[in-house]
């Protein structure tokens, strides 16, 4: 006679199905695909859903430290700026209204990326605008620099400028950054095949750049009004 194997019974005497051991590094339980009330009734985890899990992980991890820097950045224009009298605020160069218009301005169109990712419709062209209004801010950024210079004004010449310098170049260093993350989740979307990183590459660089584009407007508002 043949004998069937049961699951052993717990304490509590009720069968229990074995389960599977989370999967994830630094003791976050990645992110599981719902059951869908069929086929085997298994919960294995999604791996686009562990990618993106990861990926925004990473970029909030990162966007914590750019905090600190620039709050580190800010305390110190702070404090330099009530030592003594020779402190000059920058007159900010005309071209800055451009370069955040830019920055606005995609954020936009990486949004409109995200949102038509799932449809695979327009992604490729969006995100390429997208990379393209970055390009142009680094642009008019430089354009900006050179207005100071042509009217004397460098890093050396006083504080205020010194720390004028230091914010935007720190902040177009970030956006460059932005730039190759925007490189890479293009070129994500342009290859054939199905990449399960495709997705999070997408999703992780559109949180950077809205980021990146509120810190722009943080430190212009802060050089705007510091005197």
């Amino acid at each position: 006679m043949a004998t069937t194997l049961t699951p052993p019974l717990a304490a509590d005497g009720v069968k229990h199905e074995e389960t599977q051991p989370s999967v994830g590094g630094g003791g976050f339980p990645p992110p599981a695909r719902p059951r869908d009330g069929g086929g085997d009734g298994s919960d294995r985890p999604d791996p686009v859903a562990q990618a993106v899990f990861r990926y925004k992980l990473g970029t909030w991890v990162g966007i914590a430290g750019i905090v600190m820097v620039f709050a580190a950045f800010t305390s110190a224009l702070v404090v330099r700026s009530g030592l003594s009298g020779d402190w000059v605020a920058v007159e900010l160069p005309r071209v800055l209204w451009l370069s955040t218009a830019l920055l606005l301005i995609s954020s936009l169109t990486i949004e409109k990326a995200k949102r038509l990712l799932r449809r695979g419709v327009g992604v490729r062209q969006w995100l390429t605008v997208t990379l393209g209004f970055g390009v142009l801010f680094i642009g008019s950024q430089w354009f900006g620099w050179r207005a100071l210079a042509e009217r004397g004004i460098y890093v050396s010449s006083n504080p205020g400028s010194s720390f004028f310098y230091l914010l935007t170049a720190a902040h177009a260093v970030h956006i460059l950054g932005g730039i190759l993350a925007l490189s890479y989740a293009v070129i994500r979307v342009w290859r054939p095949g199905v990449w399960v990183t495709r997705q999070a590459a997408v999703e992780a660089t559109a949180i950077y750049w809205h980021f990146m584009d509120a810190l722009w407007v943080y430190l212009l508002l802060l050089l705007m009004f510091w005197r």
